[in-house]
């Protein structure tokens, strides 16, 4: 995907990020591609895809994460630079 964006959720326990990567997943033309769990409970789910789509996923995860467990925190990185892609361990 030419100019990728990044999207992320991250909550407090596992089954709000669950319910938030459903919703992502079926609310736009995104794709998952890493869960990372840093301790303590939080968990941040990170999506890719066209700036669009990745704005409606996160908007849709961000609502049911919110409704079944604690929200921490939402990003959006619109046209990430090739250097973000490789910080995080994924390739473009």
């Amino acid at each position: 995907m030419a100019n990728d964006a990044l999207g992320f959720v991250e909550t407090r326990g596992n089954t709000g990020s669950i319910m938030a990567l459903d919703a992502m997943l079926k609310a736009a033309n995104v794709e998952h591609v890493k869960t990372v769990s840093i301790g303590g409970g939080f968990v941040t789910v990170v999506v890719r895809g066209e700036v669009g789509a990745v704005k409606s996923a996160i908007e849709a995860g961000t609502e049911a994460a919110a409704t079944i467990g604690e929200l921490i925190c939402v990003n959006i990185i619109p046209s990430a630079h090739n250097d973000v892609f490789g910080l995080i361990g994924i390739n473009k």
